[in-house]
């Protein structure tokens, strides 16, 4: 199993120091290669789960295992190495760095993990998602759907066991969310790469065999209804 979830609990503290719970899943898994979408209505904890599975927040409590490796025990410094190594994130917003070229947010992503970059995967994966033309654009003179495969292309420099997609459709026209759908599953599966995508979208969830609700999954939500 490549992905892990036992007994996992976050909360955070209000301003009356009252706890507020967020998260509450006694266990959850993913398979190596596997893709599984995750939906749920706004605010019910998607993003939080997923930045609990990067490393990008620490739970309250409980454990993520994440290929062999409980991150939940790990520094955040080492959490951070960790995610560089074997973790690609595929931020709704994009998160590019705009004064360098589609090429060079690839390859300043892959010196994160071991302080070097492939220029040639680099190419290669832009290439692969259609962009080969665009290589040394900034993203100020890229479209919104052209910024977003510069993500995914980013995300998957490192070659990672796993890939989270934050709605990678939310900020994307109709007309090229379907291509950013495709080219993130289809580069996935080519590569054997987990993918856990979260969407509100059913037209995207509809794509998956596996689609997990996390209101099944998460008992706070159950709790409050």
């Amino acid at each position: 199993m490549l992905l892990e979830i036992k007994k996992l609990q976050k909360s955070y503290q209000l301003p009356d120091g009252e706890s507020l719970p967020i998260l509450e899943i006694p266990q959850w898994e993913v398979e190596a290669g596997e893709q599984v979408v995750l939906v749920g209505a706004s605010g019910c904890g998607k993003t939080t789960l997923l930045h609990i599975i990067a490393g990008i927040l620490r739970p309250s409590s409980g454990h993520v295992s994440i290929d062999g490796w409980d991150t939940t025990i790990l520094t955040e410094a080492e959490r951070d190495q960790f995610r560089a190594k074997r973790i690609g994130y595929v931020f709704q917003t994009f998160n590019l760095l705009q004064g360098f070229t589609a090429l060079e947010n690839v390859m300043i992503g892959m010196t994160f993990a071991n302080g070097r970059s492939d220029k040639h995967r680099a190419k290669e994966l832009l290439e692969k998602v259609g962009l080969g033309h665009r290589l040394n654009h900034k993203p100020a003179h890229l479209s919104v759907g052209e910024q977003q495969r510069v993500s995914v292309a980013r995300a998957l420099a490192n070659k990672p066991k796993l890939v989270l997609a934050d709605e990678p459709t939310a900020n994307v026209d109709v007309g090229n969310q379907q291509q950013v759908i495709d080219m993130l599953r289809n580069t996935c599966k080519e590569e054997n790469v987990a993918l856990i995508l979260v969407t509100h979208a059913p037209e995207v969830a509809k794509q998956f065999d596996r689609v997990d609700k996390l209101a099944e999954i998460n008992v706070v939500i159950s709790k409050r209804a």
